[in-house]
């Protein structure tokens, strides 16, 4: 997956890494959400849709490696809700 690290100095937390991974997991979810509210329908849609949610899940990992299990999966819950209440009327005309 797109979200690994090297294991060696994991224990000291790198803040550019953590900002790293959230803006990777603010970019999965925003290329969900396209699909999601985008043209393509079917099989295809889901596919990438779910592509998308296991990258998600793989940088969430790495980043609970740094901040642990539960500020991750707070840092993932809120790039979501963040990302799917995004206005799309503009993507619309564009």
């Amino acid at each position: 997956m797109s979200c690994s690290v090297e294991q060696e100095g994991i224990t000291e937390m790198s803040g550019s890494e953590v900002a790293r991974l959230r803006q990777q997991i603010e970019l999965e979810l925003e290329a969900m959400r396209r699909g999601l509210f985008g043209i393509s329908a079917g099989t295809a849609r889901h596919a990438f849709i779910h592509a998308r949610m296991e990258r998600v899940g793989a940088c969430q990992d790495v980043l609970a490696s740094h901040v642990g299990e539960p500020e991750a999966a707070q840092v993932v819950c809120h790039l979501y809700t963040q990302t799917m209440e995004r206005d799309t009327s503009h993507e619309a005309t564009s």
